[in-house]
């Protein structure tokens, strides 16, 4: 089944085209190459076909501070695993971090990093509640912290993690990390001591910053006695520096009231650093363009987190072309992504600083203790672009929020929304109550390739329901089960092309096995990402959700999202989960809903949610059960567990709860009499 929308939401004014970088780019690009680039469809293949050239330009275009070096690129057609025969800018060297602080001098006295959380909008004491870092000031946090690194013995390809809330200093310790060469990794303090072990014992860091806890919905959570219990199972952590963010009690005290540590790992509050560290200058390490820079992690719902290396090139390169030609952030931009450090949206918001943007950092829940708060701070801050998930817009939708109504957000150019579908009618309540001149960009990637596949355009228009473009250099297709491919149709994404943010590879994986099963195993030399989608005649993507979680009754393939599109924007259903049960030799739908807390289930909606179902898809899609629960399983990330749930209703063991955000939501799928 698919959807044709039809309805164009949004087209950028002539002014807004020529003053896009992408238009500059094409000019660019057409003068050196003397052919005229008309519109965005050119541009696309062009850089498909001379995909080396585009990564060269873009290189030139964006100013990269680096060496090329002589064979300037190398562009394997399809490079499955990559090795050393088989790179992009072989003889390139750079460093991540100095790109990243690239505007250090020239904007010295201008905002680097602003940061916000729940306490910057209410009464309680707010010191570290709002910080604002100069250009200078980070350089100088980075320099303090990247020499203190250097004295506990921190070298090039040593991995360095995170157990940090989204707040300044984390931001600081990753630029410290890759100014040395040395690898990072990180994830946000809600994760368990199981999750934290399953991470981080895979990648082995030398040192991990922390804090004393973090923030959320109006608690104050402590994160030390959680991270102890998981440093015993970590053997190759030496050091732990913690910054006290919550509490301003003495570093030791704290430790007390937490269980003991490991004796073979010292401790050091932030504060020493800036004790110990005199010299402020800083020097940057060279690496190679596929030196690895971050190791990002799965979300473990099918099994032990996958460990996904990514270069320092092919990360800088590729978030340098989302940002700029994708999303025309500019130098002094202030842009905000709502994310936590456990997700890859935190390195790709954070490598906004390479084009001279401002960062606005978040730490907290989004709607408390003002369901508006965001885009308070939206307006407050000047934003250009705002990133957000697709339930946040749906969330906001259902609470009746009109941003508009209170705030003006006139410099706001761009709404970004991922980690999940975002439905057609969170297109409309975007334009209607948020902004109608506003490029909303729908984008999917993920953490695989630390960027996108679909992204936005800012001189094309945006047609609801869709993600408005292929990105550039990436060879998307949609694929059939045979391999053939299709337009206008369900089918597999895939990418038949190299690109240089390809993961270099998986910790622990040394022949590539996991690694090649994970993406090319489906299609000869072909990458396949695992979402179910459509291309449209205007060359943009619909999601329809993970092909893994495909519902197949009789025969019949439907994404799940299609079904959460026509329930969910019910007034009486906070969230749902639709999974497929093996039932009489056959897969029957069941649909699970929360419903809001003064309404329970009858035969009245239910008959609602079919007839709805029935008359928008079709009957294929009807549920053959539709029962109420009190809790949608999601991951730390905000994504579905449709898996977990489908292994709980069959009896199977879930693999790997410690990634789900509320596990004990699962016990209520388990032995139910009503899908006997």
């Amino acid at each position: 089944m698919t959807y044709d929308h039809k309805q164009c939401l949004w087209k950028p004014s002539r002014k807004r085209i020529q003053n896009s970088l992408l238009y500059q780019f094409m000019v660019q690009i057409s003068e050196q190459h003397k052919r005229l680039f008309h519109d965005y469809t050119q541009l696309h293949r062009w850089s498909i076909k001379h995909s080396d050239q585009f990564w060269q330009q873009l290189w030139q275009f964006c100013n990269v501070i680096g060496n090329q070096g002589e064979n300037i690129v190398y562009c394997p057609t399809h490079s499955p695993i990559p090795n050393k025969d088989q790179r992009w800018f072989p003889d390139a060297t750079l460093n991540f971090a100095e790109n990243l602080l690239a505007y250090s001098t020239k904007l010295s006295q201008q905002d680097a990093i602003v940061f916000y959380n729940e306490h910057s909008f209410t009464d309680k004491d707010k010191q570290h509640a709002q910080q604002r870092l100069s250009w200078q000031q980070l350089h100088q946090q980075v320099a303090m912290v990247a020499q203190y690194l250097q004295q506990q013995g921190v070298q090039k390809g040593d991995v360095v993690a995170a157990y940090m809330p989204n707040i300044p200093q984390t931001v600081i310790a990753m630029l410290a990390t890759t100014s040395l060469g040395a690898v990072w990794t990180s994830t946000s303090p809600d994760f368990g001591a199981e999750s934290v072990v399953e991470r981080f014992s895979q990648t082995e860091p030398k040192v991990i910053f922390t804090t004393d806890g973090y923030i959320y919905n109006n608690k104050t959570i402590t994160s030390l006695t959680t991270l102890s219990e998981a440093l015993s199972s970590l053997p190759s952590v030496k050091k732990l520096i913690v910054y006290p963010y919550i509490n301003q009690k003495p570093i030791d005290k704290l430790l007390l009231q937490s269980s003991s540590l490991p004796s073979h790992i010292t401790v050091s509050a932030w504060q020493e650093m800036e004790d110990i560290v005199r010299r402020l200058d800083l020097a940057f390490t060279p690496t190679s363009f596929d030196h690895p820079l971050y190791i990002l992690y799965s979300s473990g719902t099918t099994g032990k987190p996958k460990c996904i290396i990514h270069s320092v090139g092919g990360t800088l390169l590729n978030h340098l072309k989302e940002h700029q030609l994708h999303c025309n952030i500019k130098p002094t931009d202030p842009i905000f992504y709502f994310t936590t450090c456990g997700w890859m949206m935190w390195n790709w918001l954070v490598s906004g600083l390479a084009s001279g943007a401002t960062l606005v950092l978040y730490d907290g829940s989004p709607l408390y203790p003002d369901p508006y708060q965001l885009w308070k701070m939206a307006d407050k801050e000047n934003l250009r672009l705002f990133g957000t998930s697709a339930k946040y817009l749906e969330t906001i939708e259902k609470m009746q929020i009109i941003p508009n109504k209170h705030v003006t957000l006139s410099q706001l150019d761009v709404i970004c929304s991922t980690g999940s579908v975002l439905a057609p009618e969170q297109f409309d309540y975007v334009y209607k109550q948020i902004k109608q001149d506003v490029q909303l960009s729908s984008i999917a990637g993920g953490t695989d390739i630390c960027g996108c596949f679909a992204i936005g355009n800012p001189i094309g228009a945006v047609w609801r329901g869709e993600c408005q473009v292929k990105a550039l250099a990436m060879d998307v297709n949609v694929f059939n089960q045979t391999g053939e491919a299709i337009f206008d149709t369900c089918g597999e994404l895939v990418c038949c092309n190299s690109f240089p943010n390809q993961p270099i590879a998986f910790s622990q994986d040394p022949k590539g096995e996991k690694y090649f099963q994970a993406y090319w195993n489906t299609y000869p030399n072909t990458w396949h990402h695992g979402d179910y989608v459509s291309l449209s005649h205007h060359g943009g993507l619909t999601f329809y959700g993970r092909s893994d979680s495909i519902l197949n009754p009789g025969g019949i393939r439907i994404g799940t999202a299609e079904i959460y599109r026509q329930v969910n924007p019910f007034n009486e259903v906070v969230d749902s989960v639709v999974v497929g049960q093996q039932y009489q030799n056959d897969v029957r739908i069941v649909l699970f809903v929360q419903l809001q807390p003064d309404v329970t289930l009858d035969n009245i909606l239910i008959n609602r949610i079919n007839t709805q179902l029935r008359s928008q898809c079709s009957p294929h899609h009807v549920p053959s059960k539709i029962i109420q629960v009190s809790a949608i399983p999601r991951t730390k990330s905000g994504k579905i567990a449709e898996k977990a749930v489908r292994d709980a209703i069959h009896q199977r063991n879930v693999v790997n709860t410690s990634a789900i955000a509320n596990p004990e939501s699962l016990e209520q799928y388990k032995n139910r009499s009503d899908l006997e």
